[in-house]
């Protein structure tokens, strides 16, 4: 069976496809680092459906995800935003963790895998 790689650096691949199931690094907010827990939010599930697009998926075909904010404090506000994006009924098996994250203006990062 083939693997196929997007977005390949010499540390990770942004996606990896395998037979039918997508795999996705963990996605933090490029553009909106430093903002709110609300806007990174957002920006980080603009980039999963795209990278979910390139691999020929979407966001109804979710399997898992796994959610790393700073402060479960924002758990709520993080919600908010992620039960406005999930498609209804399609709701995958799922994980939140506080935890530190690779730079201070990241306070949240997200890391799914999809079906085809």
């Amino acid at each position: 069976m083939s693997i196929q790689r997007f977005e390949t650096g010499p540390r990770m691949s942004q996606a990896v496809v395998h037979g039918n199931t997508v795999y996705l690094a963990g996605v933090v907010a490029n553009k909106a680092a430093g903002e709110s827990v609300t806007k990174q939010t957002q920006d980080i599930l603009a980039t999963i459906d795209s990278h979910l697009a390139k691999a020929g998926t979407d966001k109804s075909k979710l399997l898992s995800a796994t959610i790393y904010i700073t402060d479960m404090k924002t758990f709520g506000e993080m919600n908010a935003v992620w039960d406005a994006w999930v498609s209804p009924g399609n709701t995958p098996a799922r994980a939140t963790v506080e935890a530190k994250l690779a730079a201070a203006q990241y306070t949240v990062e997200i890391m799914v895998t999809a079906a085809k």
